[in-house]
């Protein structure tokens, strides 16, 4: 059977600006050209996952504008089914203004518009059945509470990738099977920024059985496995970066889908890791993701060994 991947989460317009640095403040810089492109993180995860050949469902709002149109059929153009996500009248779709400099950096502001519709009865009626559920914050905490809750009832392995970072839920880190931060969110969950990444992440862990992984860009990424005392460090490919909004997205995805198709985390992190690193390579969050076939024929996949 296909792996199948249930993400609940947002759906936004990027408008992404391209500029040779990042302004100061008070700065005013011309851009280098604008794209209006499909983005949101929960939309990412889910067109990440589905492009590499996943089964693969969406639930979430859009507004029953131009731009909620736009998503969606870009949404389903990679084979996304998107009966889950909601058109709500009267709000706009959401949105995110992205600025990327030269050497890939990024600054990213959201508007939350129809994603902070999304509640949990929508939630209950329209999860389907999956072998993995992936949610992140930019809906409200009730919906991803709602979603890990069904998840369980499900018998799915629940994701959860707690970004943009606000503090969890005890009841909902309880849920978690596993728990995908960068570093500055491990640092917000551990409650210390004194850099020691091992220490952290077992505070993190502690009292709770989930795996954490944590994403540390260019470095790859770390992981503390259920039952686990070590630490284990994987690296990624190493690229020249062109544009790294969405790449933690890309990376989510395929790591739900590694989960889906039965490996465990250690297993998939080579290959999420290798997703991540292709979309760094390219414009865009969504125009950036590979393809199955893509994905293989790249040479720091091809010659590596990487399933």
């Amino acid at each position: 059977m296909t792996p199948s991947v249930c993400v609940v989460g947002s759906l936004n317009l990027d408008r992404v600006a391209h500029l040779a640095r990042l302004p100061t403040t008070g700065e005013t810089l011309h851009a280098e050209g604008v794209a209006l492109l499909p983005g949101g993180k929960g939309a990412n995860q889910a067109v990440a996952a589905a492009r590499l050949g996943g089964d693969v469902a969406m639930v979430g709002a859009v507004g029953e504008d131009e731009a909620g149109r736009t998503l969606l059929a870009a949404a389903r153009a990679d084979g996304v089914d998107v009966d889950g996500v909601a058109r709500v009248a009267g709000i706009r779709t959401g949105e995110a203004l992205i600025l990327v400099a030269t050497g890939g950096d990024n600054v990213i502001v959201v508007s939350r518009g129809a994603n902070w519709t999304v509640e949990p009865a929508g939630v209950r009626a329209s999860m389907p059945s999956a072998d993995v559920v992936v949610t992140s914050l930019e809906i409200p905490d009730d919906a991803v509470l709602t979603a890990a809750r069904r998840a369980r009832e499900l018998g799915a392995h629940f994701v959860l990738n707690p970004s943009p970072y606000r503090p969890l839920d005890g009841q909902l880190l309880d849920l978690v099977d596993t728990l995908v931060v960068n570093e500055t969110e491990l640092a917000e969950l551990a409650g210390r920024q004194d850099g020691d990444l091992e220490d952290a992440m077992r505070t993190v862990r502690t009292g709770r059985h989930q795996t954490l992984v944590v994403t540390r860009g260019a470095a790859g990424a770390a992981v503390l496995g259920s039952g686990a005392d070590g630490v284990e460090h994987v690296a990624a490919p190493r690229v020249d970066a062109v544009d790294t909004s969405g790449c933690g997205d890309a990376f989510t995805g395929a790591l739900a889908l590694g989960l889906a198709a039965g490996h465990r985390v250690t297993e998939t992190l080579p290959r999420a890791l290798a997703v991540g690193a292709f979309a760094a390579t390219r414009r865009g969050a969504q125009p950036s993701y590979p393809s199955a076939a893509e994905l293989a024929a790249w040479p720091a996949v091809a010659s590596s060994g990487i399933r």
